[in-house]
């Protein structure tokens, strides 16, 4: 007999002999009506549990991980406001069906159902996955997490402090809000969850506001794992920064008194607290999971013993609130009513086409106030005597940073933060005097963590901030790449456009850094970047490109709330020269700031029709370095820049080569997973004659040989010969 069964079977046969098992006496705070209402949401999360199973079983529902065990948390929304925006782990469906109380209009049975049978009328998902969220009650989607929605919540419990100070454009919480963030006990032994608990206690140490409220769901096992008896208190009742609640999750009237009073001291210190909540696990895992295979039998009816809803009904009882048959009376009725509404929503449409799938990856674009640009008076005060040099030529590095002063003086709510880039003005020195120019809590120093960094972004862009982050070095994006395609990327996916975290990540990446840093500090690997969906990756190789197409990614992230990766060469930065020593071939000089580089638009040097060379990046410079001996050779070319390696400009870039006899691509990356392989495959399928210069599959060297596995300027020269001579 399946567990689920077994569980339903004790619930009915007990509550009717009044065999409850034994607990505490109710705790003051909840009013009867209030007591009543959570006991409703604790039945229908129960029931939903059940009805998934039947779905699946029929071939009509598609998620059975349930929320049975969990049904305390229906206490912890009570005890906060449907304001307070929720993270949620994958088992708090009666937090959100306790919230949706708390918002008129809400149908939440309906709704929740429409997600397990995958329809496309599903409010948040649109028929994409099961996932608890919506847009009325402030809870932003999360799938089957492992914690990694923790980083995000530490940065948008910042984001509500500095929104305060400076309300962005499109601010989403009230000043005096909190943020909840739940997990379950397993999940707070991940990297990115002790990266999370570290930046919020950090964060506290300092006394910087971050009204955050940790809830570990402590059901002691994570599917098969174990955790130990008292790991979690032993873990996080002393830890600095972080002040600690206990509760029993079982019991719905205890529950809700301490999340009560942890809501309330992070609402009025303004602090990050870890509420501790003990619940179980019934069922399993999900539907197909068997516990007996893995726990002993009596251990698992051990559990199936506390059924939270067999204490909900003593407490109810014992209070004067409900008597036993009325409890049980609503807990047939709303399993005969989720019968009736699961009939009803396996019959509604589901999703049919890979466009239908694809509709939500990009976000929908959202109106924006109108700007002019930062005012002359402005940029004289803020640049002060660099506004001399911007007619001379200048490296990349420097116009990067002047950009950046145009666009933040221009735009309130760009907010830079990552390790270094303030005081010490960045390990490249890109981002020196923009902290002094805007302050510290626009140009945010972190501790040494990219996931923190990252997570950062991603919470204060739920409030309505254009974040800029960066990473020092591509090779660290490494270490937190999972933000970017777990969380950042998939929001609008997840939620059909209705929640978004748009940004503008900055990363110093590529090779041909000479003599330093081998393959830590030279990184030519963008293939983890190119292939997440929806997510753009941009590449400069002049500095007035550089600048206007920065302009443009924060364009994109502010109009079209898209998640734009801003990839600028290392050994580009300070490069003077194109040919000889002193030439200043590669400087450019300072563009105005309301000139743009557009998405998807591509450069295009010379206008031969022997040989075209695609590249970008080092690859660009190195072609240009080329160029003179291959047109010595009578070879008649053009080189066209890409700028934008994901997605890739496929027009434009095809519209470039027309005409030309044969196409050249170089690509710094590796041989596998470089954009040469997406290239090649479009210039094939287009009928181009092409082959490629591309990086060795190889790490990066420090010391002489830092390029030996890179294309050179011979190395170009070479190919191009042998294409058109062949």
């Amino acid at each position: 007999m399946p567990r689920s069964l077994i569980v339903h079977e004790s619930f009915l046969a007990r509550v009717a002999a009044r065999d409850f098992p034994r607990g505490a006496a109710p705790a003051p705070g909840l009013s009867p009506a209030e007591a009543v209402a959570l006991l409703r949401a604790q039945c229908l999360s129960r029931a939903l549990d059940r009805t998934s199973r039947a779905m699946q079983k029929a071939g009509q529902g598609f998620y059975t991980i349930g929320s049975s065990g969990h049904e305390g948390m229906a206490a912890v929304a009570h005890a906060l406001r449907p304001s307070d925006m929720a993270f949620l782990h994958y088992r708090d469906a009666a937090f959100q069906i306790a919230r949706a109380a708390q918002v008129p209009g809400q149908s939440i049975a309906w709704d929740m159902l429409l997600s397990f049978a995958a329809s496309s009328e599903d409010p948040i998902s649109g028929g994409r996955h099961k996932v608890l969220g919506s847009r009325a009650l402030m809870i932003p989607p999360q799938t089957s997490t492992i914690a990694s929605h923790l980083p995000k919540a530490v940065g948008a419990a910042y984001s509500i402090g500095l929104a305060k100070r400076r309300p962005p454009e499109h601010r989403a919480l009230p000043e005096d809000a909190i943020i909840a963030c739940s997990f379950g006990d397993a999940s707070a032994n991940h990297s990115t969850a002790q990266g999370a608990f570290n930046t919020a206690a950090w964060t506290a140490y300092q006394s910087i506001p971050l009204p955050l409220l940790f809830i570990c769901e402590d059901n002691g096992i994570g599917i098969s794992t174990k955790t130990p008896k008292g790991w979690i208190a032993a873990s996080f009742a002393q830890r600095p920064g972080l002040r600690y609640f206990s509760a029993d999750g079982l019991d719905l009237y205890a529950a809700y008194a301490v999340a009560k009073e942890a809501a309330d001291w992070v609402r009025h210190r303004r602090k990050p607290a870890f509420l501790h909540l003990r619940t179980i696990r019934l069922y399993g895992h999900a539907g197909a999971d068997l516990p007996t295979t893995y726990l002993p039998r009596e251990e698992v009816e051990a559990e199936e013993a506390q059924d939270p809803l067999l204490h909900s009904v003593r407490l109810l009882d014992a209070a004067g609130a409900l008597t036993p048959d009325a409890a049980l009376a609503i807990y047939t009725e709303t399993l005969e009513r989720v019968e009736r509404i699961s009939a009803e929503a396996v019959t509604r449409p589901r999703l049919q086409t890979a466009r239908d799938v694809m509709a939500a990856i990009i976000p929908p674009k959202r109106p924006c106030a109108p700007t002019n640009g930062p005012t002359p008076e402005a940029r004289a005060d803020v640049f002060g005597s660099d506004m001399k040099q911007m007619d001379d030529p200048q490296p990349m590095s420097r116009i990067i940073n002047w950009a950046i002063t145009d666009l933040m003086l221009e735009h309130g709510e760009i907010v830079m933060m990552g390790e270094d880039v303030g005081r010490k003005g960045g390990v490249y020195g890109v981002t020196q005097k923009v902290q002094s120019r805007f302050g510290p809590d626009r140009v945010i120093d972190t501790l040494l963590d990219e996931q923190s960094i990252l997570g950062l972004a991603i919470g204060m862009a739920h409030n309505g901030f254009i974040p800029m982050p960066e990473i020092q070095f591509l090779a660290y994006l490494h270490n937190a790449e999972d933000q970017l395609r777990g969380e950042a990327a998939t929001l609008p996916f997840f939620s059909n456009g209705q929640f978004s975290n748009p940004m503008v990540l900055r990363i110093a990446g590529l090779g041909y850094q000479k003599g330093f840093g081998g393959h830590f500090h030279n990184d030519n690997s963008v293939a983890v970047l190119r292939d997440i969906p929806g997510v753009i990756l941009a590449c400069p190789s002049t500095g007035a490109e550089a600048a206007m197409m920065l302009r443009e990614c924060v364009r994109l992230a502010r109009e079209e709330q898209r998640v734009v990766v801003f990839l600028e060469p290392i050994a580009l930065y300070p490069m003077r020269d194109l040919l000889a020593e002193k030439d200043g071939g590669w400087m450019t000089r300072y563009p105005a700031p309301d000139r743009r580089i557009g998405l998807g638009e591509v450069g295009v040097q010379g206008a031969g029709h022997d040989l075209a060379i695609v590249t970008y990046g080092n690859g660009h410079y190195l072609s240009r370095q080329a160029e003179g001996d291959l047109r010595a050779a009578g070879i008649d070319l053009r080189i066209i820049d890409l700028r934008w390696l994901s997605p890739l400009p496929e027009a434009a870039m095809l519209a470039a080569v027309e005409g030309c006899a044969a196409v050249l691509v170089v690509d710094e990356c590796r041989r596998s997973g470089g954009p040469a392989e997406g290239i090649m495959a479009l210039l094939h399928e287009a009928g181009h004659r092409a082959v490629r210069v591309t990086s060795e599959d190889s790490f990066i060297a420090t010391g002489p040989a830092y390029a030996a596995s890179m294309p050179s300027r011979d190395s170009i020269i070479a190919a191009a010969r042998a294409l058109v001579q062949a």
